[in-house]
């Protein structure tokens, strides 16, 4: 048996799946925020919770996603916004917690391997997962192995420059990072608020821009068609380089159902092919993804 763990800043969810990947428990919990100890011990007792009542012959693997990750030089949690967290050795804590082994990876890289296991991506030798939220993130899966790179930061294509740049892109977003014109600060549903103030004054969230757009608002029509087409520049810059099978979007800026056909329809150009079959989809597991790909941080056979 696998078990999943979701550390999210409210709430902590824990997930057991069977060998074929079958879920047979599910269990949440508030989030200790701000209280470092006591989130060791709440994800230690939701361990030993979920296993009370999904038994197994042999103690299960435990898979941990989070926000941030752990540093392969310092072995110290970083970039996690959930801070009590940050400059902690989370994942050596929770395993003497537990007394044994756990897996500790971003919670975009969960994402992307529970799509790529027995998603949206399954079956799919290269898999690029985006998520596409209050910020733009992404993974990567190879033969159903995640990817994290020498630095821990494959996938993190929010904060190249977005490719392209075009007059409509100028100035350059400011970004949190430091830098400016980052892929992030136009994808991003905050991005996607910002652009459409800059250009109408207008302060409205993403999903109403859509909802607007639908309706037949020129203005938020145009907003979208600007997003769109950024969209598709961006992912074409990762198709040049990975070529993957497919991409799955998550995040909020994922249930925008005229990405899955917009962005197809605007990327050929910039990739550096006579064809482009890259399918885009949305996630099969949807919210769920995080936690499932938590549990599949371990592979067949290991853990046990």
């Amino acid at each position: 048996m696998r078990i999943g763990i979701d550390l999210g800043g409210t709430k902590i969810e824990a997930i057991a799946l069977d060998a074929g990947g079958v879920e047979v428990a599910r269990q949440r919990i508030p989030t200790p925020r701000g209280d470092y100890d006591g989130t060791v011990r709440a994800v230690r007792d939701l361990v030993t919770g979920i296993e009370s009542v999904a038994p197994s012959p042999a103690a299960a693997s435990v898979g941990i996603g989070m926000p941030g990750i752990v540093s392969p030089a310092t072995g110290l949690v970083k970039n996690a916004n959930s801070t009590w967290l940050n400059g902690r050795p989370f994942d050596r804590d929770v395993a003497a917690a537990l007394g044994r082994p756990v897996r500790v990876d971003n919670d975009a890289n969960c994402f992307v391997l529970s799509e790529a296991v027995d998603g949206a991506g399954a079956g799919a030798a290269v898999v690029f997962g985006v998520i596409v939220g209050t910020g733009t993130g992404g993974g990567l899966v190879v033969h159903r192995r995640l990817i994290t790179g020498r630095n821990s930061i494959a996938g993190e294509w929010g904060h190249n420059p977005l490719p392209w740049a075009e007059a409509d892109d100028r100035p350059e977003p400011p970004c949190y990072c430091g830098r400016s014109g980052c892929i992030e600060t136009y994808l991003s549903g905050p991005g996607i608020t910002a652009d459409h103030a800059r250009h109408t004054g207008e302060q409205l969230a993403a999903e109403t821009i859509a909802a607007r757009a639908a309706d037949g608002d020129a203005a938020c029509s145009d907003s979208l068609t600007r997003h769109t087409h950024r969209f598709a520049r961006a992912l074409a810059s990762i198709i040049n380089v990975l070529d993957p099978d497919v991409i799955v979007l998550g995040g909020g800026v994922s249930h925008l159902q005229h990405l899955y056909t917009a962005i197809p329809d605007r990327w050929s150009p910039f990739i550096f092919s006579d064809r482009v079959t890259t399918r885009i989809v949305p996630p099969q597991h949807g919210d769920s993804s995080g936690v499932r790909g938590a549990a599949w941080l371990w592979g067949e056979g290991e853990g046990q």
